[in-house]
Order: structure tokens, then sequence, then C-alpha cells
């Protein structure tokens, strides 16, 4: 996604530009570096680690992808965001009552809610479409298979509702959806590079 920009409604904030199409890697393995920052940044050990989905403009980390079982229980959660900087300025937009906002437009847009249905399944696919045979026939056999498939970004199972700006905005970073576009329409106006 070129020309991606976050930050904080605060325009004294840090702002950095992910630029997907100048250098920033998307998909990659885990390093050994890497393996040792993500565990930093979320405080524990990094469980269902797949893979480094998206880089920030300094090569680190901020969307880690997870495998769809961890510990022999699903894991509807892709897409994980463990940017530091990208989650404190989300934590501070929802403890504003931002995600009301958002809903209740979409609550009165049919073509928001259209668009919300619809990157739900595309996030079930691409999360399907990840997913390895073995992690497949696991699912399969301790029966969570059919109902994972039912499960949206971040886990969340009615496709009009918004539960938390962090696990669309992960799942923005890798494939834009309109919950991460509305996010950077909204609150990332006047923030300039």
């Amino acid at each position: 996604m070129s020309g991606f920009f976050y930050g904080s409604n605060n325009r004294d904030a840090v702002v950095i530009i992910l630029e997907a199409s100048s250098g920033v890697i998307m998909g990659e393995g885990v390093s050994s570096d890497d393996r040792l920052l993500i565990t930093e940044l979320l405080g524990r050990e990094p469980r269902g680690l797949a893979a480094v989905q998206v880089r920030n403009a300094k090569g680190e980390p901020s969307v880690i992808r997870v495998e769809s079982l961890v510990d022999q229980k699903p894991f509807p959660t892709l897409f994980w965001l463990i940017d530091k900087e990208l989650n404190y300025w989300l934590d501070g937009l929802e403890a504003a009552g931002n995600i009301s906002v958002l809903q209740h437009q979409i609550d009165t847009c049919a073509d928001l809610k259209s668009q919300l249905a619809s990157d739900h399944a595309s996030y079930i696919a691409a999360r399907d479409n990840y997913m390895s045979a073995g992690i497949r026939k696991q699912l399969t056999e301790l029966n969570y298979l059919a109902a994972l498939q039912k499960k949206g970004i971040g886990g969340i199972s009615d496709f009009t509702r918004i539960r938390c700006f962090h696990t669309y905005y992960a799942a923005h970073l890798v494939q834009s959806n309109v919950v991460g576009s509305m996010i950077d329409q909204h609150f990332l106006r006047g923030i300039s590079s």
C-alpha cells in the first residue's frame, strides 16, 4: 500500500510512512532478530507465529501473521498488530469513543455494510489460503474448522459490527478494508509527513 500514513490524531506526534511499493516487505519469514523484537513488543513469547506480514519504514515488524491453530485451539485472528506506536494511537481513538462514531456510519449506510461483509469474506478466504494442509487436518479432526470458517476479522461473527480498531487495522495494513479506510479518512486528516 503505497504512501500509507499512520500516526496519531495529535499533530505533534510522529508520523511513520509505510511504503510497500518501495521496500517494505510483506509476508516474509521470521528471523531470530524479528522473534526477539516481537517477544519484546508482545511482552511474551509469540505463539503460532507464522510470518512478519508488514514492516514499518524502519524495517521493524508491524503486523505478524498467526497460524489458525495455536495450542490446539482455533485462532481466528490471522493478522496481529504489534507496532507499539500504532497500538497506542488506536488505543487513544478507541478510548475517545470513536468505535461508536464509525459504527453509526456503518449502521446507516448499506454500501458500508456491504463493504464490511465483503471484507470479512476476504479475510476468511485469506486465512483459508494461508492455512497449511496439516493445520487444516488438525482443525478438522478437532471439529473446529467449520466454526473457524464463520469467523471474520479478529474472530468476529457479526459481520456488521466493529469490535476493536486494532484487528481491523492490522488486516487493513495487509489488504485494505473499509474500517481501516474510515480510520484513515476520519483521523489522519491534517497529518502530513
